[in-house]
């Protein structure tokens, strides 16, 4: 699998297809996507450490040439403090989003206030050729913050006539695919770890199971569906293949993806 140099370097000299996208998974929630002329990081966590399953492919330092990083959540594997200062430096073009939440944490690990989106369920930016709509997780709780508003993100990302979800963590809920069918989505990036009460007395917040991201997808009629959030430690880890065998057999029309970090997969619509 490529790592370093050697995929930065294939990230900026992939054309993705048109219209379409491409992307790399990073493991657990992280995704580079390039779609609209634009590099995107969702979730980006590169921080060593020697429980991970799935080990870094990048450092921040190797990463200049992001437009956009997503963050869905301030929990240490998808807002990375040893990633987001990094990649500041070295992508002074590069703007950041993340709940209303987690300003001050953003502000705090040297993201200046311009290049700080901060957006809350429902909100929009449009800017460049991409348009990002935040969408409300439940993440066991929704936990909202008066005066804030939801700590939990997924984020639909629309560009050149397609849209994809990143679920970033959650579970389903009442409302949520109503809200995402507006959106006519052509992917869906899904966890699948699910939530059991052993995990959460050990303070782990839990997600789908396979089962409920195989339906959500399946219910959206997505041309691929992704399963994420599955691989990066041991106590909190399910197995892909219940989810790509589910889909198959109960939504065969929906293909799904999944394979080894760090490789290029191109989408047409």
């Amino acid at each position: 699998m490529p790592i370093g140099a050697d995929l930065i370097q294939d990230v900026d000299n992939c054309s993705p297809p048109e219209p379409g996208l491409s992307f790399w998974w990073l493991g657990q929630n992280g995704f580079i996507l390039k779609l609209a002329d634009q590099v995107v990081y969702v979730d980006p966590y590169l921080k060593p450490d020697e429980r991970r399953r799935t080990p870094p492919l990048l450092k921040p330092e190797q990463i200049t040439h992001a437009d956009w990083v997503l963050c869905t959540h301030d929990h240490s594997d998808h807002l990375d403090p040893t990633a987001i200062p990094g990649i500041v430096g070295a992508s002074p073009q590069c703007r950041f989003v993340a709940p209303r939440t987690a300003r001050e944490r953003m502000l705090s690990l040297e993201v200046p206030a311009d290049r700080l989106v901060c957006l809350d369920d429902g909100d929009t930016h449009q800017a460049d050729k991409l348009s990002i709509t935040a969408v409300k997780s439940r993440h066991e709780f929704f936990d909202h913050v008066e005066g804030l508003g939801y700590p939990y993100l997924g984020y639909v990302v629309q560009a050149g006539g397609g849209a994809l979800y990143h679920a970033g963590d959650g579970q389903v809920y009442e409302g949520l695919l109503t809200t995402l069918q507006r959106f006519s989505l052509d992917l869906a990036f899904l966890p699948i770890n699910g939530r059991d009460a052993p995990r959460f007395r050990r303070n782990i917040l839990g997600n789908m199971t396979f089962q409920e991201a195989v339906d959500l997808a399946g219910d959206l009629g997505v041309a691929l569906a992704v399963p994420m959030h599955y691989d990066m430690f041991a106590h909190n880890a399910e197995d892909p293949q219940k989810f790509v065998d589910y889909l198959g057999a109960k939504y065969p029309a929906v293909r799904s993806w999944v394979g080894p970090p760090g490789e290029r997969v191109d989408f047409s619509r």
